[in-house]
């Protein structure tokens, strides 16, 4: 497939990056700095473009197969930078005529699990108190997907570890697993790749965790 990854310098789009190489597709990363972008290989094009003007990106997405973004706040005071970002990407992918995109929300977003217990349930609350700022980002985000034109995949992940990819993973369509603490930034890209040709994913919020 022809893919486009955005946010591909942070920690979920450089597995991005590297495992869709790995896997054969050619893929567009989308950069601020290409010094930052560690992934090599023979399928590789990093374009380097403004994220506030959808014209500077549109050439990114035109011809595309699909959207991968990882982008979204680091800290509190980055909160409303994944909003405004993924509407730069809507726009320019509108304005192309590509449909298919996928990108990294947050487990908290999503509904409780169901048989979710009291310590769970606390800690998803205290959670979403302290980062009220960066939820409420991704939930007008999300809004801003559900408003659009595109085939979107919403994918909620829980706290995020750097570990190797495992494919391990459950994942819940419109929901979120039962239980799930934790996942490997390498398993959500893995997750992404995996969803992006998965009819059941698209216009849908999916947690994943182990």
């Amino acid at each position: 497939m022809k893919l486009t990854v955005f946010g591909a310098t942070g920690g979920i789009g450089q597995e991005i990056v590297r495992q869709a190489l790995a896997c054969g597709h050619e893929v567009t990363a989308v950069v601020r700095d290409p010094a930052r972008l560690t992934a090599r290989g023979a399928g590789l094009e990093v374009f380097r473009a403004d994220l506030t003007d959808p014209e500077a990106v549109r050439p990114a997405v035109a011809g595309r197969d699909a959207v991968l973004s990882g982008l979204g706040a680091r800290s509190r005071k980055d909160a409303g930078i994944a909003t405004r970002l993924t509407r730069t990407v809507l726009t320019a992918m509108e304005a192309e005529g590509v449909r298919r995109v996928l990108v990294v929300s947050a487990g908290p977003i999503g509904p409780d699990p169901e048989g979710a217990g009291l310590l769970d349930r606390t800690a998803r609350g205290l959670i979403s108190a302290l980062l009220k700022d960066v939820y409420d980002d991704l939930r007008e985000m999300e809004a801003a997907l559900a408003a659009s034109a595109t085939d979107w995949t919403s994918v909620r992940p829980p706290r995020l570890q750097n570990k190797p990819v495992t494919g391990t993973y459950r994942t819940v369509v419109g929901g979120f697993p039962d239980k799930g603490r934790f996942i490997a930034r390498a398993d959500v890209a893995h997750a992404m790749l995996t969803m992006t040709d998965d009819p059941r994913t698209v216009k849908q919020g999916v947690g994943l965790a182990y």
